[in-house]
């Protein structure tokens, strides 16, 4: 990936941040420490109307009462994509096991930042290679954008190369959402399944 993404991503959680209640340390501190950021009462998610596999029209309400682990992404991804989705869904796998009830109350959901190529069915086939239960999202450029503004994720597609495909440069933050849909906090996929296993032990309750 770009050498820039680490400044991307920096930013946009920066930007995400903007309006949080202050905490006792710097959202950057905490991250440092716990490898999660605290991200409660910050402005980020809201109203999406998606596409699932089944061409199925979803949306960011029918998830109501359930924890929700959200990670923009694209199925050509080369590396970033299915590294934190592989890490992530590790990860709970281990929460469930010493969880399992509290896991019950979990929703993953992929959502794909490259409606250009990723179809619901596309979407659909990269989700359930990393568990049944991942749902993966897509939908027309317009609903695209208006989800990746909703939760402050940066996506710009690339130059076309010779041979005819592109890569999509985007913000890979895996965001964990409380059962009214608030953003609660970043979940710590550069630093493993097990970390990502005690983040989500930390905010599911």
């Amino acid at each position: 990936m770009p050498r820039t993404k680490t400044t991307l991503v920096a930013s946009v959680l920066t930007l995400a941040l903007a309006g949080c209640n202050a905490p006792s340390t710097s959202p950057r501190q905490q991250a440092q420490d716990s490898g999660s950021a605290d991200l409660r009462g910050s402005a980020i998610g809201g109203p999406f109307t998606l596409i699932d596999k089944h061409g199925k029209t979803v949306r960011w309400s029918d998830f109501a009462g359930h924890y929700r682990v959200v990670y923009f992404g694209y199925t050509y991804c080369p590396d970033v994509c299915p590294t934190d989705m592989q890490r992530t869904v590790k990860g709970e796998k281990i929460f469930a096991k010493d969880h399992p009830e509290l896991a019950k109350n979990l929703r993953t959901i992929f959502i794909s930042v490259d409606p250009e190529r990723d179809t619901p069915e596309v979407v659909g086939e990269f989700a359930a290679a990393f568990s049944p239960d991942v749902i993966g999202l897509t939908g027309s450029e317009e609903q695209v954008k208006a989800a990746e503004d909703a939760f402050k994720v940066y996506a710009s597609k690339g130059a076309k190369q010779p041979g005819g495909g592109y890569l999509v440069d985007h913000s890979s933050i895996t965001y964990l959402f409380d059962k009214q849909g608030k953003p609660l906090a970043t979940l710590p996929t550069d630093q493993g399944p097990q970390a990502v296993a005690a983040a989500l032990a930390k905010w599911v309750q």
